[in-house]
């Protein structure tokens, strides 16, 4: 068994990615915070957006590690509120 398929079966890979996005999360907050993010996303749009790639990335952590399948379908489920979240705040208009 290679590397990659070695971190692939223990969900490795998918814990790193998910790290990527809580790390990519906080930098935006703190940015946000700080002021050098004016404009644009808010808060709440920042977390709609990476919520729904996280659960989706988590449910695919469960498939490759041998979970009990309402895991992976409770996160793929989970992922939808999220994604709908994410279009909701995209389709209002945005204010000046």
């Amino acid at each position: 068994m290679s590397t990659v398929e070695a971190l692939l079966a223990r969900g490795a890979l998918t814990d790193l990615a998910v790290a990527v996005i809580a790390l990519e999360l906080l930098v935006l907050l703190v940015l946000r915070a700080r002021g050098v993010l004016r404009a644009g996303l808010r808060p709440l749009d920042i977390v709609g957006q990476l919520l729904a790639g996280a659960c989706l990335l988590f449910a695919l952590r469960c498939a490759l590690t041998g979970a009990d399948p309402r895991w992976t379908l409770a996160l793929m489920t989970l992922s939808f509120p999220a994604h709908v979240l994410d279009l909701v705040r995209r389709a209002r208009p945005s204010r000046p």
